[in-house]
């Protein structure tokens, strides 16, 4: 199964488990849950990666976490946290495999390997909160949307990303002006080709070296917490 969690698990959680588990396929922009609602299922992407935002009293959203193969959406909930705290909205539609939130809880309770592994990937996505928090506060846009570019394409396995300006303008909190100027300058400078809603990547090495720190300080902690993510 391509979800690196539930590959991580062993025999006996994964027989568990597996009843419990449903395949399901869902659009882009689908929302899974929003803030302050009860979540009663728990999301294991397997194809789709899903984005967590933060929605301001403005209508503006900020993008707090990114999840897809490599990780689960909704798990903090199974661990009694029951209310969202973000919306999950899905950033690239795909294959996501569904369990109900109370049959993963009981397994965790029964299971110290599942219940430690549920809560380092927790520590993941609080991580990766608070590193785009300070990437929002302290990083130019050009650095920030190589970033994400980069998260996405690593957890999509794919060079070609269905995103328009809008969109990535409402990922990132800036307006869509400057996500244009900055797609342009990329794709002046060779690294991505971008046409009507669709960023093709070309050349992702060069991408990192002008992306910030946040891209590998994620990612180097993902690997120390979870393991490498797995083409």
């Amino acid at each position: 199964m391509n979800n690196q969690l539930l590959n991580l698990l062993s025999p006996s959680d994964s027989k568990l488990l597996a009843p419990h588990l449903k395949p399901a396929t869902f659009e882009q922009r689908h929302v899974l849950f929003d803030a302050d609602q009860q979540i009663r299922h728990v999301y294991f992407p397997t194809g789709a990666v899903v984005s967590l935002v933060v929605t301001l009293s403005t209508g503006e959203t900020v993008e707090a976490a990114m999840v897809g193969k490599d990780g689960v959406v909704g798990a903090s909930a199974a661990l009694d946290g029951k209310i969202s705290l973000s919306r999950g909205i899905i950033q690239l539609g795909g294959e996501i495999v569904v369990c109900d939130i109370d049959a993963l809880k009981s397994i965790a309770l029964q299971s110290s390997n599942l219940l430690s592994l549920l809560i380092r990937h927790e520590q993941t996505v609080y991580a990766q909160a608070q590193q785009s928090a300070a990437c929002f506060a302290t990083h130019q846009v050009e650095a920030r949307l190589c970033r994400w570019l980069l998260r996405a394409r690593d957890l999509s396995g794919s060079d070609h990303l269905p995103f328009t300006q809008e969109y990535l303008g409402e990922m990132l909190g800036v307006r869509r002006t400057s996500v244009t100027a900055v797609a342009k300058a990329l794709q002046e400078a060779g690294l991505i080709r971008y046409a009507r809603g669709k960023i093709h990547i070309l050349d992702a090495k060069a991408m990192q070296k002008m992306t910030c720190e946040c891209y590998g300080s994620v990612k180097l902690l993902y690997e120390k917490l979870i393991g490498p993510i797995k083409k």
